[in-house]
């Protein structure tokens, strides 16, 4: 049961989570800025951080759902197995890029654990924000693979 949640409903999970705790705050902020007179400088930041997730995050979901931006002008002039080999290129471009912003993302996070960097009003360390990046790299990639072998399967393209 597990096994089969983390396979189609991760994503969305842990936006709704994300999602809950940036409303929460923000609806928090907007009380004691306004009651209180007195504003909790880190919702910002969390917010933030958390909306970056959560976009990183629907990126794996529409590339599991199919829903990705997609031009087919061209696509659809050919016959399907044309539109076969042009949808498994690209998915190997798509698989390709997001193994270069898993790299880059990888590098990122391992230059601000060396350098300690922190975030300004929480005093956090950043890379428990930006380690979304390879992790949505490498969640986008599965979503990928998992998608594409479906379709070929359904013959789907």
């Amino acid at each position: 049961m597990i096994k089969r949640f983390v396979l189609y409903h991760f994503e969305e999970a842990l936006g709704a989570i994300f999602l809950a705790v940036m409303v929460s705050i923000a609806f928090i902020n907007v009380i004691t800025r306004y009651v209180l007179k007195f504003s909790l400088a880190f919702t910002e930041e969390l917010t933030l951080y958390l909306f970056v997730w959560i976009t990183l995050l629907g990126v794996s979901l529409a590339f599991r759902e199919g829903a990705n931006m997609a031009v087919s002008v061209i696509y659809n002039r050919f016959k399907k197995g044309g539109r076969r080999v042009l949808y498994l290129l690209a998915a190997v471009c798509s698989i390709a890029f997001f193994a270069v912003f898993t790299y880059f993302g990888v590098l990122e996070v391992r230059d601000e654990i060396l350098m300690g960097v922190m975030t300004e009003a929480m005093e956090l360390p950043v890379w428990l924000f930006t380690i979304s990046m390879p992790m949505a790299g490498v969640f986008t990639i599965f979503r990928i693979i998992l998608r594409t072998r479906d379709d070929l399967r359904a013959e789907n393209y």
